[in-house]
């Protein structure tokens, strides 16, 4: 028996959905994609390409169809990691699911992340896709999402997502109740989930109600605080709260 250190979990892939036509983002997203648009002096997807880099992601592909020009151009001049592949989507807007089916071959028989463009938090003490990769099991989840806590996301009003056991099992919430968890646009999937699929548009949740029914969708609480920048007032809330923490010692 070796008493080599155990090598540390690693996923490499990562599939980025900016596609969507942002349009609780309007007007601003009628001349500028949603994932161009700046948050704290930085496009809200190099906040996310830049997390995949820093959490070992090295190679992304990236969907595209609103303003499609605007983003390939935009992506073309990105330097340092991690490497991109543009998925386009510009003769169909496939939504979540199917944009990531149809990019499927991309990423072999490994699970792979998959991150929303406009996910954005302030890290806490570990930075939050690294914990995700970490606490990544195969043989019990089929789905591992990033949940943030409902009651301290800023600029988010909606009742929640998921109910989470001991075990980090996610539930969907009941009808007229409250949830302590949101998902935070963040997930671990793995790619035999897509085998029996719709062809063309369709929604993740679909995938995430398939893996809560077996009690294999997972979540890691988001350690930090998650901003949810949704509409052109949230940019400025989402502004001020990074000001903020970066003045706490």
């Amino acid at each position: 028996m070796s008493d080599a250190p155990e090598h540390p979990k690693k996923i490499t892939r990562a599939f980025v959905l900016a596609a969507g036509l942002g349009k609780r983002m309007r007007p601003i997203t009628a001349t500028v994609p949603k994932p161009l648009v700046e948050v704290a002096g930085k496009a809200l997807i190099d906040h996310a390409l830049d997390r995949a880099a820093e959490g070992g992601v090295e190679t992304a592909v990236v969907n595209v169809h609103w303003l499609a020009d605007l983003m390939e151009g935009h992506l073309s001049h990105r330097t340092g990691g991690p490497a991109l592949v543009v998925s386009d989507e510009r003769d169909a807007l496939l939504e979540t699911g199917g944009g990531i089916r149809k990019a499927l071959h991309h990423f072999g028989a490994d699970p792979f992340v998959v991150f929303n463009s406009d996910s954005f938090w302030l890290e806490g003490p570990r930075p939050n896709l690294p914990r995700l990769i970490e606490a990544w099991n195969a043989e019990t989840m089929d789905i591992l999402l990033l949940v943030a806590p409902t009651a301290t996301s800023l600029g988010y009003e909606g009742a929640g997502d998921f109910d989470m056991d001991a075990d980090g099992r996610l539930s969907w919430r009941g009808e007229r109740e409250v949830a302590p968890f949101i998902y935070a646009g963040v997930a671990i999937l793995k790619p035999d989930l897509f085998a029996d699929t719709p062809e063309g548009s369709f929604s993740l949740t679909l995938l995430f109600d398939r893996a809560a029914k077996r009690g294999r969708l997972h979540g890691l609480r988001l350690d930090g605080q998650w901003l949810h920048v949704g509409t052109p007032e949230a940019i400025e809330a989402a502004e001020s709260q990074v000001r903020r923490s970066a003045q706490v010692p």
